[in-house]
């Protein structure tokens, strides 16, 4: 099943990587919640993975989180980074955040198991910016938003390996995200079987926060 389900991934034609629940929000949110698939290079990603697993690798996953957005979940905080590394990142700067923007120093690398899912939430804006740009890697995932205030509106977002998502302004303000678990993991009537799944998430400063304060919890993403 995770083979056929991963092959039909591979071969869906795009742009198949967004579908919402109506033309208004797809359009509304077209440049406000982007995936960009094959973002990374197979070598990269696994540049990425070697250099995550022995951090990772001494924690356990957990089952609740501080505010309990997070289940079967470990995760990081990490500032320094190979030189590959880095130039990796410095492309999703490049790609997702405008000139203007300071990151937050740290990159937030969250590891979830293949049971673990992501709960829907909006991050606060205590933690991070207009604008949440993460690497998917291992294993895909679908990422829901539903509007706060409307929930009839709704966009999916199918996070294949080595894609690059970007949430901004009313992505990131007036909708939940969430990452669906493995038994609700559909991308329409595609079933996107779950594995264990990385994200390496870069946030902008959040206003009036100093870009080295300490203290700040990372948001779920």
């Amino acid at each position: 099943m995770a083979g056929s389900g991963w092959l039909a991934l591979r071969t869906m034609p795009g742009p198949g990587w967004v579908r919402g629940s109506g033309p208004a929000v797809l359009r509304r949110l077209r440049d406000a919640a982007v995936v960009r698939p094959g973002f990374l290079s197979a070598a990269e990603e696994e540049t990425l993975r070697r250099e995550l697993e022995p951090e990772l690798r001494r924690r356990r996953y957990e089952f609740d989180h501080w505010d309990a957005a997070i289940h079967g979940f470990r995760e990081t905080e990490k500032s320094r980074w190979s030189e590959a590394s880095r130039a990796i990142l410095q492309r999703v700067q490049a790609a997702a955040f405008g000139p203007g923007q300071t990151l937050l120093s740290s990159v937030h690398v969250l590891d979830l198991e293949p049971r673990g899912y992501i709960k829907p939430h909006v991050d606060s804006i205590k933690f991070c910016g207009t604008t949440i740009a993460g690497l998917s890697l291992l294993s895909p995932s679908v990422m829901r938003l539903v509007h706060t205030q409307e929930p009839g509106e709704w966009l999916e977002l199918l996070l294949e390996p080595c894609s690059l998502y970007i949430l901004r302004d009313s992505a990131r303000y007036d909708f939940s995200h969430e990452i669906l678990r493995d038994e609700e993991s559909f991308f329409g009537e595609l079933r996107v079987p779950r594995g264990r799944r990385i994200s390496v998430i870069c946030r902008s400063l959040p206003e009036g926060v100093g870009p080295e304060e300490p203290g700040q919890p990372p948001p779920a993403c």
